[in-house]
């Protein structure tokens, strides 16, 4: 216990840096800045692009620690193997197992949501029937065993990249823009000012949700202990420019009050445009949305039947059929769960959930390399950060986790 076999991969290496950066790229950017710069503003006001900056810098110190654990100990077992190492005990693996498998039930709850709410814009359809039609379909996909290339996920996050280009362009295009200013967007030194703007952050957070999933292909990248660092910090630092873009832009074109209450704020760019090209963006927001339901049901499933595999779960939740041989039970379980929090809780709420459970993982991530590096190391050459860096990782995630209450 407390150690992780890195010797003997059982997989292909064959990702380089720039398909790693395009995988990272993929399971970060989408469902969340498509859903979710409408509920940042709500809180965060005209400073919402604050927010994302400061969900930002919190996660790049997580996201070095990672790049030290990922090359430590470049396996798929990612953040239980991390925590197992770090505190020697298997019952956090599991805990850290399960809350990712949270994480992921949820988060795909709330891109469900606004997958609905892109496919109303386009259909006219009700949007609860169009949540439950996205669950439902998305989970028969995943359980007849849909797994997802890299090139397939490349394809799919340029898609998703040239849409929030096209938000930019468009939106800096317009000549009458009902938004807010450039110099109101700057906040100032107010208590309440900045209580709103961490109180964002939170919700910003979630669109940086996925990038700690590179550690979760390691055992299949080719030079791991060069590659992954790079791809981690590319993945974000591409991600905030494109965050904050399109942050910027949606405040400037769109007043407050409409964007405030969108599941599908970005659309709200295009309302004057000419019909095509609105239909044409709701088709590229519903790709986004669409595949990060499917992305995170599939993660989600399989943590549940690797735990009940290993026995720390009931064993009818590891069944395989021969037919289909995925998890069906795990998959149902799933299903089951995403349609009933859909429609229970509002999209907020579903993504301020998911990202206190993710900030809790990324704390214990943190700590599992404060106290291997109080060891002596084993690991032999890898990527190294200094030890200030996952203890200002553990304070950051835990404020912003505490911000959540505020």
């Amino acid at each position: 216990m407390g150690t992780v076999d890195s010797s003997s991969p059982k997989l292909r290496r064959s990702l380089t840096t720039p398909l790693l950066t395009l995988y990272g790229l993929g399971v970060t950017v989408g469902a969340g800045i498509y859903v979710l710069v409408g509920a940042t503003a709500d809180v965060a006001g005209p400073f919402a692009a604050f927010s994302f900056l400061i969900a930002a810098l919190v996660v790049s110190l997580t996201a070095l620690s990672y790049a030290e654990l990922a090359t430590r100990y470049p396996v798929s077992a990612g953040e239980a193997a991390y925590v197992e190492a770090g505190f020697q005990r298997n019952w956090m693996a599991v805990l850290v197992g399960l809350s990712v498998a949270a994480s992921g039930v949820i988060s795909a709850s709330a891109v469900a949501i606004g997958a609905a709410s892109y496919l109303h814009a386009l259909t006219g359809l009700g949007t609860a029937f169009l949540t439950i039609s996205v669950v439902l379909v998305m989970g028969l996909i995943a359980l007849w065993g849909i797994t997802e290339s890299v090139f397939v996920a490349a394809v799919i996050t340029i898609v998703e990249i040239t849409g929030l280009l096209f938000v930019i362009g468009w939106g800096m295009s317009i000549q009458e823009p009902q938004g807010y200013a450039i110099s109101e967007m700057i906040p100032g030194l107010g208590l309440d000012t900045w209580r709103g703007i961490f109180a964002a952050s939170l919700l910003a957070f979630f669109a940086f949700v996925g990038f700690e999933d590179i550690a979760n292909v390691a055992e299949e990248v080719k030079e791991p202990k060069r590659t992954i660092p790079k791809a981690i910090l590319l993945t974000l630092v591409l991600a905030t420019a494109l965050y904050l873009g399109t942050s910027v832009t949606v405040l400037l074109v769109v007043p407050i009050e409409v964007l405030s209450t969108s599941s599908a704020p970005l659309a709200l760019v295009f309302s004057n445009a000419p019909e095509a090209i609105r239909q044409g963006f709701a088709a590229v927001a519903i790709v986004a949305t669409v595949n990060g339901v499917l992305i995170q049901m599939i993660m989600a499933s399989r943590v549940i039947y690797g735990l009940a595999d290993r026995g720390h779960l009931p064993k009818i939740l590891a069944t395989v059929p021969q037919i289909t041989q995925t998890p069906v039970v795990a998959t149902v379980l799933v299903v089951g769960t995403i349609l009933f929090l859909t429609q229970t809780l509002p999209i907020g709420t579903l993504a301020e959930r998911t990202s206190q459970i993710v900030l809790g993982v990324f704390v214990l991530v943190n700590l599992s390399l404060i106290l291997l590096k109080t060891r002596p190391d084993a690991a032999g050459l890898h990527f190294r950060v200094p030890l200030f860096v996952p203890i200002l990782g553990v304070v950051t995630s835990a404020l912003l986790f505490a911000a959540g209450f505020l």
